[in-house]
């Protein structure tokens, strides 16, 4: 048997240290690298602070939100009918250094009279609703004149910019176009019809892209993300859900947590 000097065995002991210092170093940047701001409890029954419900038109009733196991998996549950509210939370998300929203969610049934194009079919199974604010810079003199007049109208938390990912009736994946309502909001049709529902879907996409692509500029600040089911405009019943929202970095996988039944349909 070969006895170690001490000389070998300080070596030894040090190069262990440093390739566990180097796996600590690298599963805390893995770990940094991921903004987790949906991940739900299901002993719980609501979502806890600081997601809260947010209300636009207060005189239409508010969609309910409860947190709940659902297929193995703890969400948050969205029951409309003939209403509207967000359920949402201011976050900090650097997205230079990870853009890349992921989420699941499922719907029951599609909105079957909801119309993108108008205000009276302004209405959907599901979305996820990200708000901006821009640089001053980017903003014509026309924009801030119209964001006065929405503010007076809706409030002052309406944002520069928003995106909602959008679960339509009909319209193809894909497919961009302004909000019924403003031209501030967009819309982007990111599941459609009926073929996935009853199914938890799982989603990536590139936030930082789309802002630039739709408001033209990569220096937006992403200050509040939301989910919803709405159907104040339609006067439908519908109920969907949500789970597992978080940012990563472009060359990071989505973090998805195991599901105890597996019915998921995986389109990314």
């Amino acid at each position: 048997m070969r006895v170690l000097s001490p000389k070998n065995l300080c070596y030894r002991a040090a190069c262990c240290w440093l390739l566990c210092l180097g796996l600590f170093i690298l599963h805390t940047n893995c770990v940094a690298a991921e903004n987790a701001i949906g991940r739900f409890d299901a002993t719980h029954s609501s979502a806890p602070p600081p997601w809260q419900l947010i209300r636009f038109d207060k005189s239409a009733p508010p969609t309910n939100y409860s947190v709940k196991e659902w297929d193995g998996l703890a969400a948050v549950e969205a029951r409309a009918e003939s209403s509207m509210a967000l359920l949402g939370r201011k976050v900090e998300v650097d997205l230079h250094d990870t853009p890349i929203l992921c989420w699941r969610w499922r719907v029951e049934h599609v909105l079957k009279s909801a119309d993108i194009h108008k205000r009276s079919g302004d209405d959907y199974a599901a979305r996820i609703y990200l708000a901006f604010s821009l640089p001053e810079e980017v903003m014509s003199l026309t924009t801030k004149a119209t964001l006065k007049i929405a503010r007076s109208i809706w409030g002052k938390d309406m944002p520069d910019a928003a995106i909602n990912y959008v679960w339509d009736n009909k319209h193809p994946i894909g497919m961009q176009v302004a909000n019924a309502y403003t031209s501030r909001a967009q819309m982007i049709v990111q599941q459609t019809g009926n073929t996935h529902a009853g199914k938890w879907i799982e989603e990536r996409v590139n936030v930082k892209t789309d802002v630039a692509k739709l408001f033209g500029t990569d220096k937006a600040k992403l200050f509040l993300l939301a989910i919803a089911a709405d159907s104040d405009n339609t006067k439908e019943n519908v109920k969907s859900g949500f789970a597992d929202l978080h940012f990563v970095s472009e060359d990071q996988s989505c973090n998805f947590t195991p599901m105890i039944k597996y019915n998921i349909a995986k389109e990314k």
